[in-house]
């Protein structure tokens, strides 16, 4: 007998759709409920079974190779009409079961159990269930198992659609912010070129390339896309492709960089710290051409510090000769302050170095 239709099916396909799972690839946090099931309730079946529009998909099963039935031989399908357990003692004395396919089989299911899993909206998606090739009873205490065990699998699915919800939402914030640094970024274009002055066309269009400056590296943050944490070495080789595809044909830029996880804003600050080098070296250690490299690694010291060096082979700045009071490095201190280190810049005439050590914070 195939199962009514539930009274809310629209909205409980729609709940069930909004969490992402349906013909998703098998998980060990799913598959370890429905082995722990089987075992507790000593069933040599046990599923966890969604109810799709037209047919029955199980998730994670144990017992049985298929993974999905057409709702016609789907008993999760009544299941999910009850009032959040259903327990078929013998499946071939119940009208509801009695034709069903699986049941009518020479070794089908006999015996069925399965509790309802119920989203936070009150819209049942499917069951966690057991079923036996012989009729039979569950104590109270397997009962109780198997509906404490379907609040898991609730668990464990609404963690994966508040995830998949924040995903979207970082989207979104990306999108705005983006959009904002282009409109941002235009208008000081457009008020540098009306301005009156010299003085104030050089300070807006210095403005603008720090705007620039920064939606490239919000640009290459997001392309690590590791949400609030982030492998900061893949950060600083996004960087270094970018800046390296913009550098003169002169100059090439390397990076070196192990991976180590830290928060967007440390890994943010890194990026302007290497940004404001990049640009020093490029527009003062290789003069009339001259050929040389840039290279930036990321390491760890033994303390399990980040360490993060950049360093160019160009003419060099004698050590008392390093400026100290320009823009570009008191962005690089201010960085280095950010990060809870101090910026180390040694000089040379084998170039120049720039060097931040400071503690990962893990969140």
């Amino acid at each position: 007998m195939k199962a009514h239709e539930h009274p809310e099916n629209n909205r409980r396909l729609e709940v069930l759709r909004s969490y992402g799972v349906l013909d998703t690839e098998p998980e060990r946090d799913f598959d370890d409920v429905v082995a722990l099931a089987s075992k507790l309730c000593e069933t040599p079946v046990s599923l966890i079974s969604l109810v799709d529009e037209n047919r029955q998909w199980m998730k994670a099963a144990v017992g049985v190779e298929w993974t999905e039935t057409p709702m016609e031989e789907a008993i999760c399908a009544h299941a999910i009409l009850s009032d959040g357990y259903f327990e078929v003692n013998d499946t071939r004395a119940d009208p509801r079961t009695l034709d069903n396919p699986l049941v009518a089989a020479a070794d089908g299911a006999r015996f069925y159990a399965g509790a309802a899993l119920i989203s936070p909206e009150g819209m049942p998606l499917g069951t966690l269930c057991v079923l036996d090739h012989k009729p039979r009873v569950l104590t109270d205490l397997q009962r109780e198992t198997l509906q404490v065990l379907a609040r898991q699998v609730m668990v464990q699915l609404e963690m994966r659609r508040a995830l998949a919800a924040a995903e979207t939402l970082r989207h979104e914030v990306d999108h705005r912010v983006k959009n904002s640094l282009q409109s941002l970024s235009a208008l000081a274009g457009i008020k540098a070129r009306v301005a009156r002055t010299e003085e104030a066309r050089h300070a807006l269009g210095q403005l603008q390339k720090r705007i620039h400056t920064v939606a490239m590296l919000h640009e290459q943050l997001y392309k690590t896309d590791a949400g609030s944490m982030v492998d900061l070495g893949k950060y600083m080789e996004n960087i270094t492709n970018y800046l390296g595809a913009q550098a003169p044909a002169n100059v090439v830029l390397r990076c070196v960089a192990q991976s180590v996880a830290v928060p967007s804003d440390q890994a943010a600050a890194v990026g302007t710290l290497l940004n404001e080098f990049v640009a020093n070296s490029l527009k003062h250690a290789f003069p009339e051409g001259r050929s040389g490299t840039v290279t930036m690694t990321l390491s760890r010291d033994a303390e399990g510090n980040a360490v993060v060096e950049a360093a160019d082979d160009g003419i060099g700045v004698p050590a008392d000769k390093i400026e100290t009071q320009g823009l570009g490095m008191q962005i690089m201190q201010a960085t280095a302050s950010q990060l809870g280190g101090a910026l180390d810049v040694t000089g040379g005439e084998g170039g120049l170095k720039a060097r931040v050590t400071f503690r990962p914070t893990l969140r």
